[in-house]
């Protein structure tokens, strides 16, 4: 039997939530985030300066990295996602119960894992030994993401996480599917990741490649992530390091 994580009660006044995101700190999804949980507990905002999307999980070891405090609990870190992990839970907020990274503006469904920021800063959060959820919004085709009501189904998906075993090493990868609608409660499925490749190729451009590929046509196996997301319903995948 795999060990699991001891929690300890939550309720808001000892609950101690780390937010970060690889959008920025002064990103949408990370905002409305802020709002949907800061009744859950203290919230300590550790988020990089500026986009670092898609830096997967790079880390910072031969220079200095610069922490600016915008507020109290709200800092500006001049890193990776990755590196906002580690700051928040080496210094800022080393008794924290969860570190959540999000809400992703898009998908992060299947090998896109190996690739996202935001997917690395939990994954960082389960290496140093803390519980951690990495959570993403699906963007359909021409569509738009509400982040009000986005943060509101995600609350939801969170506090029942919270409160589900999770196994030492791993962390929870939660993408949320589009479009969603008020207060129309949302299935979920826990799910395995799926491992097929996108579908791409690269268009020569004199002596430059550029990748064509779209995420609303790749492959999917059934039952997995991608499928069960693309098909309406939340999916939640239980990563190891």
């Amino acid at each position: 039997m795999n060990p699991v994580w001891v929690l300890r009660p939550l309720n808001a006044d000892q609950m101690k939530i780390i937010l970060t995101n690889d959008d920025g700190v002064e990103a949408p999804g990370l905002q409305a985030l802020f709002e949907r949980l800061r009744d859950f507990g203290r919230i300590i905002v550790a988020a990089p300066d500026g986009p670092r999307s898609g830096v997967g999980h790079q880390v910072t070891t031969h220079s200095p990295i610069g922490v600016r405090e915008l507020a109290t609990g709200r800092y500006s870190i001049n890193g990776t996602p990755a590196d906002c992990a580690r700051i928040a839970l080496k210094v800022l907020a080393p008794d924290a119960d969860w570190l959540i990274a999000g809400i992703n503006p898009g998908a992060n469904l299947g090998s896109d894992v190996y690739n996202s920021g935001t997917v690395a800063a939990a994954r960082e959060a389960a290496i140093l030994g803390f519980r951690s959820i990495a959570v993403s919004q699906y963007v359909a085709r021409a569509l738009s993401i509400d982040w009000d009501v986005t943060a509101d189904h995600a609350g939801h998906v969170l506090e029942m996480l919270f409160d589900q075993p999770l196994a030492k090493e791993n962390f929870w990868n939660v993408n949320l599917p589009h479009p969603l609608r008020r207060g129309t409660p949302l299935d979920y499925d826990f799910c395995s990741l799926d491992t097929s490749p996108h579908n791409y190729v690269y268009r020569r451009e004199g002596g430059t490649y550029r990748y064509e590929g779209a995420i609303h046509e790749r492959p999917r196996q059934p039952g997995r992530d991608v499928a069960v997301c693309f098909g309406g319903k939340v999916a939640i995948t239980a990563l190891k390091v």
